[in-house]
């Protein structure tokens, strides 16, 4: 039976390793779909229009702001990001389980425009290993090292309005207990009231024969 997918909005601390999760999740199992941000920003070498983002101009990014395509979208450093709607919308009416990477504020966001959203917040066990991932990383000052932890602090705030919070210490332990819950939800009543509404209405035929 057909079934339709999920909405998935993932947070995160900076250095938790969401990024990295989110794309062995999508080469391992194969109902899973990486939702793509619109953006006004200029490509970058190597990206393709479609593959990292859909480029746009401020002038069409605006229209779409204003044809209400967005599911969400936010100014930031001078450009555009956003998520177009209609590509969300066609993965989930083929199945496909809709993953967007976003920050808090835009996670609880979605969550009060589209209630039946899933949301995840991916942590570290421990706040030195969060330090000692973000200093290992080796691209970033210690002064950005600081800020992060900083923002962390405050994104800590809201975790407890996510409905699952993952620690990621084993990334291959990781991938597989989010598929479970993913795939779990699939099984929800609130999920499945049509269908067993349509079974309901089945059997009582039973009765009046």
């Amino acid at each position: 039976m057909d079934r339709k997918g999920i909405l998935l909005v993932v947070s995160g601390f900076s250095g938790a390793g969401k990024g990295t999760l989110m794309k062995e999740l999508v080469g391992r199992y194969d109902n899973y779909a990486l939702s793509i941000s619109a953006t006004t920003r200029s490509p970058r070498e190597g990206e393709l229009d479609g593959r990292e983002y859909f480029f746009r101009t401020k002038e069409e990014f605006e229209q779409m702001i204003a044809d209400d395509a967005l599911i969400e979208h936010a100014c930031y450093v001078g450009n555009y990001y956003g998520t177009p709607r209609a590509y969300v919308e066609e993965q989930l009416a083929l199945g496909r389980d809709v993953i967007l990477e976003i920050e808090i504020q835009g996670a609880l966001q979605i969550k009060k425009r589209f209630p039946d959203t899933l949301l995840l917040f991916v942590s570290t066990p421990d706040a030195e290993t969060l330090k000692n991932r973000l200093i290992g990383r080796g691209t970033e000052s210690l002064d950005v090292v600081e800020k992060r932890l900083s923002r962390a602090s405050e994104e800590a705030a809201g975790i407890e309005n996510y409905d699952y919070f993952i620690i990621n210490d084993d990334l291959d332990t990781c991938v597989t207990q989010v598929h479970q819950i993913i795939q779990g939800e699939h099984s929800r009543v609130s999920r499945n009231l049509e269908l067993i509404n349509t079974i309901k209405k089945d059997i009582s035929k039973f009765q009046k024969g």
